[in-house]
């Protein structure tokens, strides 16, 4: 196993206070009055209902139990956009027996704006914390936060990915059961899809923002591309060097350890997946210059993109959130309205967008599952129980929101807006 430090081992990226915090007490009420309005028994410890009085947990219901429940209370009140999920990484609270994770948050999430009044959720701004400087996308800080996530080890990473090592969401096959289709083909068809989005073919010099491991240069290579990819993690960056050497394609692939707005030339393609999450809200329009800027005349961009609805992209950008703070430092999830905006301000234009968040869904739940098999072979000094239960928690919490459609996934084609050509 790698030796590389956990992110709950890693200085903490910090962050200011909320401006109020709320009192434990005050904190319950709220949960109890949120859990009220979902069909999930949230039990105590002496088996009574938090979220039903007088009831008791219903046959085939998800249920949620509460281990430690002041201790949730006071978490939450601390901060609520944080507490819940540290909660559950310190065992506060956890799925009944016979309930998945990812069932009992599913419904919380397809009920997610309506779960407090509308005048308690004016009053969000009062606790929310504000992004940390160092999560807001500058150069000098970009290098550390991918490290926090992606330089926690190949090895951690292989033990749950399928053998193509894809980290970002498969595609499957809609003519036919998606239980029969095996992970590897579905990712490789998501790079075979993003590819042709861009037009990849034979003597096509690509740009790829975002290495990976190097699956999709190493694609686009045997298409007969050239191919300069560059990543900000030094252990995928060797990983994908050898994979690429083993492959063959020494000769048409070159990994760079790079920040993308370094990058000089021009290309015929430039193809992105899921990068723009980690780019950073005030970075967009440099990082759409940069896209303008990198592809020839003629050429196309195509970016896999995790999306959220516009007004809830506009209601969280400017707050800081679990995911934010334990899985991915300085990344924001952008709207395709957002995309959009910030691409016609460069001179480009999206003239294709295919979605497939349910595909994600399937791909986390597949994802978390082989984790969980994996663990015994996972874990060690580095990485122990609080580890495991973050990355439970994220991945069946990431997959509630794409089963519950508060969360997308798109391939969008961007081109040069002819409109605005002379």
């Amino acid at each position: 196993m790698s030796a590389e430090p956990t992110t709950l081992d890693r200085p903490v990226h910090r962050a200011p206070m909320p401006t109020r915090s709320l009192k434990p007490g005050v904190a319950k009420q709220i949960l109890r009055l949120a859990t009220r309005r979902v069909p999930v028994d949230v039990a105590l410890p002496d088996g009574s209902l938090l979220n039903r009085r007088g009831g008791s947990p219903a046959a085939g219901r998800p249920g949620i139990v509460l281990r430690r429940p002041e201790s949730l209370y006071s978490r939450v009140a601390a901060n609520p956009k944080i507490g819940i999920g540290e909660a559950y990484t310190a065992g506060d609270w956890d799925a009944a027996d016979g309930t998945d994770l990812a069932d009992a948050l599913t419904p919380y999430a397809e009920r997610l704006s309506g779960l407090l009044p509308a005048w308690m959720l004016r009053l969000r701004g009062l606790v929310d914390q504000p992004i940390p400087a160092d999560q807001r996308g500058a150069v000098e800080d970009t290098q550390e936060n991918i490290s926090a996530h992606y330089d926690l080890g190949n090895d951690m990473f292989a033990a749950f990915l399928d053998p193509s090592l894809s980290y970002s969401s498969a595609m499957f096959d809609r003519t036919r059961p998606v239980v029969v289709q095996d992970l590897q083909e579905a990712q490789l068809r998501k790079v075979d899809a993003v590819l042709d989005l861009a037009g990849v073919g034979v003597g096509d010099d690509l740009l790829e923002i975002g290495t990976g491991w190097g699956t999709l240069a190493i694609e686009a290579a045997r298409r007969g591309a050239q191919v300069t990819t560059v990543t900000l993690s030094v252990e995928q960056a060797a990983m994908a060097r050898k994979r690429v050497e083993e492959a063959g394609f020494t000769d048409r692939v070159e990994v760079l350890v790079q920040d993308y707005r370094h990058v000089v030339g021009t290309f015929d393609a430039v193809v992105s997946v899921e990068m723009i999450e980690a780019v950073g809200e005030r970075y967009w329009p440099q990082y759409f210059a940069t896209l303008s800027r990198l592809v020839r005349p003629g050429g196309a961009i195509a970016l896999q993109s995790i999306l959220m609805p516009h007004q809830r992209y506009l209601a969280t950008r400017r707050s800081y959130g679990w995911i934010q703070k334990h899985i991915f430092p300085g990344g924001l999830i952008p709207s395709a309205t957002a995309i959009s905006e910030h691409a016609g301000r460069v001179g480009l234009a999206v003239t294709r967008t295919d979605t497939f968040g349910a595909d994600y869904a399937e791909t986390l739940r597949r994802w978390r599952s082989a984790f969980l098999a994996a663990w015994p072979t996972i874990r060690s000094d580095t990485f122990g129980e609080e580890f495991r239960r973050t990355w439970e928690f994220y991945l069946a919490y990431c997959e509630a929101g794409f089963r519950a459609g508060v969360l997308d996934v798109a391939q969008i084609r961007l081109e040069a807006d002819r409109r605005n050509m002379p």
